[in-house]
């Protein structure tokens, strides 16, 4: 039976209470057109057996990635991960715990904490790094409310090839607080010109490197315009696996780096869970959400971890919170960690070596079928094609075909009229076989 303690009586007072006339006014801010209009199509009630069978037949519908030669990336990628990692965190005292509310009886925990950061600090080329946010988009809003704190100013610009997603969480939080968001127009190509958007009014420029359409910036003459007008620059990635190659945003002026660390110990799990990744300037870091971890010794002189830095609502007064939505993923850091430890800087290097050969190898294939495009001149393991008709199509046809193509760009962003893009991701999992079987699929399908 279901729990409905309350009665019309009780809700009719909350809602007086609240100052709204029906339940559905809580509801005013999110848009009409993302409400579902009736119930779900799904029985209302079945045995556990039937209910089983069912959503095996759904599952069934998916195509699972190791399953097929597969080239989807867009802020999602597939990299082998040790399995070391999944032996390790499947411990019951990693499993089972969640965060360290009495951090000075959890030194494991802050240990591995404090060496994650430790670890971002040094991928980004950044002072300071957090103990995680929960992922790359929410992690990118934070850094612009971050940078309007620093600033005390209320305007973000957007790079056009930020990914559309993570540019509609800052959206959110924007129209939330009522802040200003002006969005670069979208560019395959890259060729933007985001200092002129910068006035002094500007809290921060966000940019992703690479972009969200593969292109690798060089973010130097970025930075030094945003330090003329008085604002941050914030660098963003999806691929963190690229900072193994790539010269670091926080080399490049970044002041503050924020992005995704799926790819380093996370696989891909239906959409989750993520884990961000966050840097600074150590100038900013009273400003940083989450937690931060620091090194000490006890009273006795030995090593020790403390959790310096907690800044959210949960721990301090709710005015003075920097977050309220930082909590760590600390499972997927500690596959992070792990991962990352297992490789070493230089297992790092030849890993994203590798990542970028083959995407070249993938890409020199494709330009070789007639009608598809290759628009991205510089990219690590991601970068654009343009093919004949709908992209979203050429991507069915292909899936029919078994192959995973990649993600149309349409899927990300409806609205931006570039519909016969498709973003493709080539890893170190992809064979000669898997581009080979691309290849020939793409020259039937176009």
């Amino acid at each position: 039976m279901r729990y409905l303690p309350l009665t019309d009586q009780d809700r009719k007072a909350m809602l007086a209470k609240v100052g709204v006339a029906d339940i559905d006014a809580l509801f005013a801010d999110i848009p009409a057109d993302k409400r579902l209009k009736g119930l779900v199509d799904l029985p209302r009630h079945k045995g556990e057996a039937e209910v089983e069978r069912i959503l095996g037949r759904m599952a069934a519908k998916n195509v699972p990635a190791s399953s097929v030669p597969f080239f989807v990336g867009a802020g999602a990628y597939k990299h082998h991960v040790p399995a070391t990692v999944d032996h390790l965190i499947q411990r019951s005292e990693f499993l089972t715990s969640y965060t360290p509310y009495q951090p000075e009886i959890a030194q494991g925990t802050l240990q591995y904490l404090f060496e994650f950061q430790t670890q971002v600090s040094l991928l980004t080329g950044m002072e300071v790094a957090n103990a995680s946010l929960y992922d790359g988009s929410t992690g990118t809003g934070e850094a612009v409310l971050m940078a309007h704190r620093v600033t005390r100013r209320n305007k973000a610009v957007l790079s056009g090839g930020l990914h559309p997603q993570y540019a509609e969480v800052v959206k959110t939080l924007s129209h939330m607080a009522s802040d200003t968001v002006v969005s670069a127009p979208a560019k395959p190509l890259g060729d933007e010109d985001l200092a002129a958007l910068i006035d002094d009014q500007t809290s921060c420029v966000v940019v992703q490197n690479p972009d969200v359409f593969g292109n690798v910036r060089d973010l130097r003459p970025l930075a030094k315009a945003c330090e003329a007008k008085g604002a941050l620059l914030i660098a963003v990635f999806t691929e963190v696996v690229s900072l193994g190659l790539l010269e670091s945003p926080g080399a490049m002026g970044a002041d503050i780096v924020v992005g995704e660390g799926q790819s380093v110990g996370v696989g891909l799990n239906f959409g989750g869970p993520y884990v961000g990744l966050f840097a600074a300037k150590s100038k900013y870091l009273r400003q940083m959400p989450g937690r931060l971890c620091g090194e000490t010794v006890d009273a006795e002189g030995k090593r020790g971890f403390v959790l310096t830095l907690s800044t959210r609502e949960q721990h301090i007064r709710r005015d003075k919170a920097t977050s309220n939505i930082c909590t760590n993923s600390g499972l997927c850091v500690l596959a992070f960690t792990i991962h990352m430890t297992l490789l070493g800087e230089a297992g790092l290097t030849r890993l994203a070596r590798i990542n970028h050969a083959n995407a070249v190898k993938l890409a020199d294939m494709l330009a070789g079928v007639k009608g598809v495009e290759v628009l991205t001149k510089s990219f690590f393991n991601e970068f654009t094609i343009r093919v004949p008709g709908k992209a979203a199509d050429v991507i069915e046809k292909l899936a029919a075909k078994g192959v995973l193509g990649g993600v149309p760009y349409s899927r990300l962003a409806p609205k931006a009229g570039l519909d016969d893009l498709i973003l493709v991701a080539n890893t170190e999992v992809n064979t000669d076989e898997d581009r080979a079987a691309f290849v020939a699929a793409l020259k039937e399908v176009v």
